[in-house]
């Protein structure tokens, strides 16, 4: 109970006690991931006047409580990392499980009502807008959540749904729902979506 009270009322204290404990590195590897997303969210967002305001966007502070939490499911601290991505979707109307593997430069745009699978995938230099699901269209054990290249776009809106693969630099329309795979260098729309003439 003790545990469940400092998570709830002051999680950034435990996150910090939590590094300490367990004796995470994250130092170096975060503050060089961090300088690579926030110039990428400057190269992309044209809204961006200072860095300093990424540092307020939800997209941004999901995507730094995702590692955290994705590094101690990895370590087999499933509850801590549950709450975690629980409190950031709290904070920040985004859901990241911690289970999911995320590379370099995922941007999440304004952000609000993105959830993104356990066994989902997500490439380099991807771009999310508000509303996306990576979901699954299975309740059983094994993947089951979608497949995302690298450089990919994915409108507001968009379902993207079951073990398919997006492959790289594919746009994905707003509010399309995907449901096969998308080959390389494809823009799909609709429902269900379909390659755009």
């Amino acid at each position: 109970m003790l545990l469940y009270h400092r998570l709830n009322n002051n999680p950034n204290k435990l996150y910090t006690l939590i590094i300490k404990k367990h004796n995470i590195s994250l130092g170096e590897y975060m503050i060089s991931y961090i300088k690579d997303l926030i110039n990428f969210i400057m190269e992309k967002d044209p809204s961006i006047k200072k860095k300093s305001e990424i540092y307020i966007m939800p997209g941004f502070k999901a995507i730094i409580y995702y590692k955290i939490a994705h590094y101690l499911w990895n370590k087999k601290h499933f509850f801590l990392a549950r709450k975690i991505s629980y409190i950031a979707r709290k904070k920040t109307g985004i859901e990241i499980h911690p289970g999911a593997k995320i590379g370099k430069n995922l941007f999440i745009d304004h952000g609000s009502g993105v959830v993104i699978g356990q066994t989902a995938t997500i490439g380099n230099n991807v771009i999310i807008y508000h509303g996306v699901t990576l979901g699954s269209t299975k309740q059983k054990q094994g993947k089951r959540h979608p497949n995302i290249g690298s450089n990919v776009i994915i409108g507001a809106g968009a379902k993207i749904l079951g073990n398919i693969s997006i492959k790289d630099n594919c746009i994905i329309g707003a509010q399309a729902v995907v449901l096969n795979d998308v080959p390389e260098g494809t823009t799909v729309v609709g429902v269900p979506a379909k390659k755009a003439h």
